[in-house]
């Protein structure tokens, strides 16, 4: 097939939506996705779901994790790492003969200043750094240039190293052109509002264009280090109904619609040309009792509850496609989850627990939903089921900044909510199920222990030694068991995780979506 010349095809997405005339180009990825979340691309303030995926395909970091092998963390720009012997202090080699997108030599000093710049800029993403102790004052003497090709990266707090790797494996340490950055940094910006819109990394595509609420084109890196992407292009549209996206796939105008409804896939399905990928997302979804509510602190009421939950009746019905039973804190795809589902609607069984924590008389709980789709038909079904065992759930609905401003403030009775890791290390959820150490009001923490008013000392000392757990498989492990504590015990019941399904041509191969929008990789994508 005929590839566009790269003119024509930047006039094709200016244009408005037509009918198809001509497939897309065979050296072209099209995906029409809505893309208006975006803020800024910048990685060391890109907190956006659509940000995130473009930053992960222009730039790289240290160590990551790749499309061949989500399960295993590997050199990205440091070929090799060595940790010292009280595991405070990373010594990283850089990969040799590895440029920027601009033909600049990747330097130590990019390193450094990529790391100081996330710390120093201190936009939305920067905690995630600012957790190893660094600050701006101190973050060029915790993160130095300690040879021609060495990097050593100090800490504070006698993390396990894995937990470390893991913050070096996130967006906001992603590496940028030192020199690049500086020569469009403006008023002492570090060059943010450049990078806000063009690209300075070393990844498979370079930012090519941007035109918010429009379009972006990323252009292929000849030069990668993993090998040229096979698509010389990757051209997202900004497609902000899922109907119209449905129709740009089945007319050949797009390669990917991302976004599109249960409906709309399953009327997809069985199509000629057509695929459905399905990828488990790292959002799970849960319901929490308040522990300022007296009715709600016994554990059996917790017990009963957890078989109150028709999991299969919804992920079999309304939520098909979207979710699939998971009943962790931490989501399946990340290494130390855990996957077992022990809980099934089981009514009898709820009323023999409710019986045995001395609820005779029926029990009323509020309900705080957020007032859209799928919250209301969970909460729904959580009604029904509820009643059947003589608990009357009086569903409160509101907007997401009402029900989420409602619950942070600890105002709720229960809740219904999501909760997504901020990096893939399991702290990251383990630090907000399994830990509180300060259950005042004046302590407010971003936590869902602490929002539903649950002191877990025991918990929060386990998870204390996970963090600090040199030994990476024994990590693990401590956390498995920190997650079947609190399946087993908690006010907090995790239900589903969330599922992508992403509707795409048959033509496309070697697609990869994980489980956060940090790990949807192109560098792999073929036509065939």
């Amino acid at each position: 097939m005929r590839t566009l010349p790269a003119f024509l095809l930047a006039a094709a997405l200016a244009a408005p939506l037509a009918p198809a005339v001509a497939a897309t180009p065979a050296d072209a990825l099209v995906v029409a996705k809505n893309i208006d979340d975006i803020v800024s691309l910048d990685p060391a303030q890109a907190y956006e779901f659509t940000s995130g995926e473009i930053v992960t395909n222009t730039y790289d970091r240290l160590v990551q994790y790749e499309a061949e092998d989500m399960q295993k963390l590997v050199g990205g720009l440091a070929e090799s790492w060595a940790v010292s012997d009280d595991g405070n202090t990373l010594t990283f080699k850089l990969r040799p003969g590895v440029t920027f997108q601009s033909g600049n030599p990747v330097r130590p000093e990019d390193v450094v200043f990529s790391l100081a710049r996330t710390v120093k800029l201190n936009k939305a993403p920067a905690f995630v750094l600012t957790q190893l102790g660094w600050t701006p004052e101190n973050v060029e003497q915790m993160v130095r240039k300690t040879g021609d090709a060495e990097v050593t990266v100090t800490t504070s707090g006698g993390f396990a190293p894995s937990f470390v790797l893991n913050i070096l494996a996130s967006r906001p340490a992603s590496v940028v052109d030192e020199k690049t950055v500086l020569e469009h940094a403006k008023d002492g910006d570090l060059g943010n509002a450049w990078l806000g819109q063009n690209s300075a990394g070393t990844g498979p595509f370079a930012l090519r264009a941007y035109k918010p609420n429009e379009s972006i084109m990323l252009r292929a890196n000849p030069a990668y280090f993993r090998g040229a992407p096979a698509m010389k292009s990757v051209i997202y549209r900004h497609v902000a109904e899922p109907a119209t996206q449905r129709l740009l796939l089945e007319a050949g105008d797009a390669d990917l619609a991302r976004d599109l409804t249960p409906d709309q896939v399953a009327a997809l399905e069985g199509k000629d040309g057509i695929a459905i990928g399905t990828y488990p997302q790292a959002a799970v979804h849960f319901f929490s009792l308040n522990q300022k509510v007296a009715a709600l602190q016994n554990p059996k009421v917790w017990e009963a509850v957890r078989y109150l939950v028709d999991y299969d009746g919804m992920t079999e019905s309304f939520l098909r496609g979207q979710m699939k039973i998971h009943q962790a804190f931490w989501p399946e795809g990340f290494p130390g989850a855990l996957n077992d589902t022990p809980y099934s609607l089981d009514v009898a069984k709820a009323k023999a627990l409710l019986a045995e924590a001395g609820v005779k008389d029926g029990l009323t709980i509020k309900m705080d939903v957020i007032s859209s789709p799928p919250f209301t038909e969970i909460a729904q079904s959580l009604q029904s089921t509820f009643a059947q065992a003589g608990i009357t759930l009086e569903l409160v609905p509101g907007t997401g900044s009402q029900v989420i401003t409602k619950y942070r403030a600890r105002n709720h009775e229960a809740v219904l909510l999501y909760w997504g890791p901020d990096f893939m290390d399991p702290h990251s959820n383990a630090g907000a199920f399994a830990y509180n150490v300060d259950n005042s009001d004046g302590a407010p923490q971003s936590t869902t222990t602490w929002r539903n008013s649950w002191l877990v000392p025991e918990l929060s000392a386990e998870t204390d030694a996970a963090l600090k757990e040199r030994d990476a498989a024994k990590r693990d492990a401590m956390y498995v068991d920190l997650q079947r504590k609190v399946q087993a015990s908690s006010p907090i019941v995790i239900m589903f995780q969330a599922v992508a399904q992403v509707a795409m041509a048959k033509s496309v191969q070697g697609y990869f979506n994980g489980a956060t929008t940090d790990q949807i990789y192109y560098r792999l994508v073929t036509k065939k």
